[in-house]
């Protein structure tokens, strides 16, 4: 199985919205961060290809950029799973992850530090801030068999600039 991670795009300034009584969770995307954001999927396209299932963390910033990236991943409309919401335990997205089918391409779209964590802790067995994946951007980790801690190999991790790079030649 391989695992695309992508971190959500740029979304509106937390303090800001807060002010306007709104929760953190239905905080958007930026206009610039959507129009960068569909540059880098088309990059993360370009090294990852297609994907078989793409999983989004219910919050509006991730779910509005799993929507953006589907139609490059050639893929249909992304699941809102739990296990991705930010602050959820690494172990039940882990759990979630394992139930896919082996040979999958699985594309998840959530939230720092949790997407981290998540992993370092699939490529080394331990849930610490080893990484950083910024805002739009993105890691493919994979496995050779089944999805656990310490079983994933890092292929790649590159930062959303990195990736909008890749999307011009699309």
């Amino acid at each position: 199985m391989e695992l695309l991670v992508v971190r959500h795009a740029v979304a509106k300034d937390a303090e800001a919205f807060a002010r306007k009584g709104k929760p953190d969770g239905e905080r958007p995307l930026t206009k610039e961060g959507r129009r960068e954001f569909r540059r880098g999927a088309r990059g993360i396209a370009r090294l990852a290809g297609e994907v078989d299932v793409l999983a989004t963390s219910p919050l509006v910033r991730a779910r509005e950029t799993a929507a953006l990236l589907a139609p490059a991943l050639g893929c249909g409309r992304p699941l809102r799973r739990p296990e991705l919401a930010a602050g959820a335990p690494a172990r039940k997205l882990v759990a979630w992850l394992a139930r896919q089918r082996r040979g999958a391409t699985v594309a998840v779209v959530g939230h720092e530090p949790d997407l981290s964590r998540l992993v370092a802790l699939l490529a080394t067995g331990r849930a610490q801030d080893a990484i950083v994946i910024e805002k739009g951007g993105a890691c493919l980790l994979a496995f050779d068999g089944a999805v656990r801690a310490g079983a994933g190999t890092l292929r790649w991790l590159l930062t959303a600039r990195q990736l909008r790079r890749l999307g011009r030649g699309r």
